[in-house]
């Protein structure tokens, strides 16, 4: 390969597998020396980059990691708080003491992640959180569209933690809120629709705070070609 598609074919790989997550800067000095090459073949990896749509140019930022394209992701992650809201609410009666610690056992690691915050483990350890409470949901129909609001999400490259890091810590004192009610749940002190709320506002809570950096760091210009 030429030197231009090794450097083309290394970003590209660390932005698909969520190394290099939505909004992380591509700085041509850094990577250049982490490629051993001159900075004009990465920069002309970029640029092809810039074409298909995983990097944006910002003024006073330079190259980013392209941001998740707004219109889809707040489309999936509306109907993901729909759905796994309901997953989750179905799934409360019937979660045992050891899942329930698991799931707390998750979300303490997650605690633990905020001091050295590494959103893409952040965010695999948020998809195990909830997968302890949605997996035994009794309806394989809702439990499927869960499934695919998942992959779905992944597919956009959603790292949402990576833009918003102090959603994170929201994020966790939230799991532990939705821990609490589905214990009142199965001791008779709160109802279905109580979990079921907490977890779809929990999703939405995340899509706000995504939509509203989004807006705050929407590109107006293109910078010089002295990028």
């Amino acid at each position: 390969m030429s030197k231009s598609q090794r450097a083309y074919a290394y970003l590209r790989e660390r932005i698909e597998d969520g190394r290099f997550v939505p909004g992380y800067r591509l700085v041509l000095a850094q990577l250049a020396g982490e490629l051993d090459m001159s900075v004009v073949p990465v920069r002309e990896a970029i640029r092809r980059l810039e074409a298909e749509g995983l990097v944006t140019f910002e003024r006073n930022v330079g190259a980013q990691v392209a941001l998740i394209k707004e219109t889809e992701y707040q489309h999936t992650m509306e109907t993901l708080a729909l759905v796994e809201g309901f997953a989750t609410a179905l799934s409360a009666p019937h979660l045992s003491a050891a899942q329930l610690d698991a799931a707390r056992a998750v979300n303490e690691r997650m605690r633990q992640c905020l001091a050295d915050f590494e959103p893409h483990r952040f965010t695999e350890l948020n998809l195990e959180f909830h997968a302890v409470l949605f997996e035994p949901c009794p309806n394989p129909h809702v439990l499927d569209l869960v499934h695919r609001g998942w992959r779905r999400m992944t597919v956009l490259r959603d790292s949402s933690f990576s833009f918003v890091p102090g959603r994170a810590k929201e994020s966790v004192a939230e799991h532990g809120r939705i821990l609490d009610l589905v214990a009142r749940l199965q001791a008779g002190d709160a109802t279905s629709e109580e979990v079921e709320l907490a977890a779809r506002h929990h999703r939405t809570h995340t899509l706000d705070a995504v939509l509203a950096y989004q807006a705050a760091h929407r590109p107006h210009s293109h910078p010089q070609e002295d990028r």
